[in-house]
């Protein structure tokens, strides 16, 4: 799988890439206060989330992707940022625990046969109090490559059982292009008993 997404990177067959971070992410970060959470963004790509971080001051940020390119990608525009929270690494194969996780355009590359692996992994991943904020495509998007749509329906399927679903509803404030075609959603480990 690594040299699938490195091949796209190489040879630039990243449509999802914006090039910027995505609106409702920026509003959800603006309002956060607390700088010293430990935040991972799996799947980052060229992270330009953890990019908007760190100049932040969100300093505790890991950029996690199973192709090295994005990894040296962020480096080249972030000199500054520390190499040891750049994982190249399989987002399954990762130990540490988080108190945000930042879901952007990693779900939807996954083959859905991993979407209830990724839900276990995100419970696993998150602190007690932690919270996995993020976007999903609430559309089927039938092409037959990454990225993977679907539905609110079918993603509850996967989160409910692991978390409470404090927001899961449509963006209001998606970029043109996907406009009424993302859910943002905050989830919340459920406590284990």
């Amino acid at each position: 799988m690594s040299n699938y997404w490195e091949n796209r990177y190489q040879n630039q067959q990243t449509g999802w890439d914006i090039g910027e971070i995505s609106s409702p992410l920026k509003a959800y970060i603006d309002q956060l206060e607390d700088k010293s959470i430990k935040i991972l963004i799996p799947g980052a790509g060229n992270a330009y989330e953890a990019e908007y971080l760190f100049l932040n001051g969100f300093k505790n940020v890991f950029v996690a992707d199973i192709a090295a390119t994005p990894l040296q990608n962020i480096k080249k525009r972030l000199p500054s940022f520390p190499e040891k929270q750049l994982l190249h690494i399989d987002f399954f194969e990762l130990e540490m625990q988080f108190d945000l996780i930042l879901e952007q355009t990693f779900f939807c590359a996954l083959p859905k046969s991993f979407r209830k692996a990724y839900a276990e992994k995100m419970q696993k991943l998150l602190k007690k109090e932690g919270k996995l904020v993020g976007l999903l495509f609430d559309d089927e998007l039938p092409n037959g490559n990454p990225p993977y749509g679907g539905s609110k329906k079918e993603y509850l399927t996967y989160f409910e059982p692991l978390f409470d679903i404090h927001t899961f509803k449509t963006a209001y404030n998606s970029i043109p292009q996907r406009q009424d075609r993302e859910l943002f959603m905050i989830l919340q480990p459920k406590i284990k008993s």
